[in-house]
């Protein structure tokens, strides 16, 4: 299998994941997992697992649509995606739409490097709302 071919099982495998079927995380990824995205570092699978537990207790709904899965090398792969989800007391409970990007690095058909790229920004902190509109002048201002 080719990182390309490896990048669309893995986006399909994590694409099906709900606050339901977590373990179903060890398919995916290696024991030793290195996960990062710009707001955290988590290193082994059950921490992974805690963390996915707590992102879907935080939110109502959490959905990921992959956009690209490109392979970069023979074990490494580029996916481009968008999260959607809703979280009670963010932007009225609507639903928020971030675009990202996934480095994986893979070996044995498992993940052991994950690198998340996203605005935190617009995950988060321009959903709160007084501090929201500080980040929007200041975006305004910087144009």
């Amino acid at each position: 299998m080719n990182s390309s071919q490896f990048a669309e099982q893995f986006a399909e495998g994590f694409a099906a994941l709900n606050k339901h079927n977590l373990e179903r995380l060890a398919e995916l990824y290696d024991p030793q997992i290195h996960f990062t995205d710009p707001l955290h570092d988590v290193h082994g699978l059950e921490p992974l697992r805690a963390y996915c537990e707590n992102l879907y207790a935080n939110v109502s709904e959490l959905q990921f649509e992959f956009l690209q899965c490109s392979g970069i090398d023979n074990e490494q792969a580029l996916l481009r995606w968008n999260m959607r989800y809703r979280h009670p007391r963010l932007a009225g409970g609507e639903s928020i739409c971030v675009p990202g990007c996934s480095v994986i690095s893979f070996r044995d058909c498992r993940v052991y490097r994950h690198v998340d790229y996203y605005d935190a920004g617009a995950l988060l902190y321009e959903h709160i709302p007084l501090l929201g509109q500080v980040i929007a002048w200041l975006k305004r201002r910087l144009a």
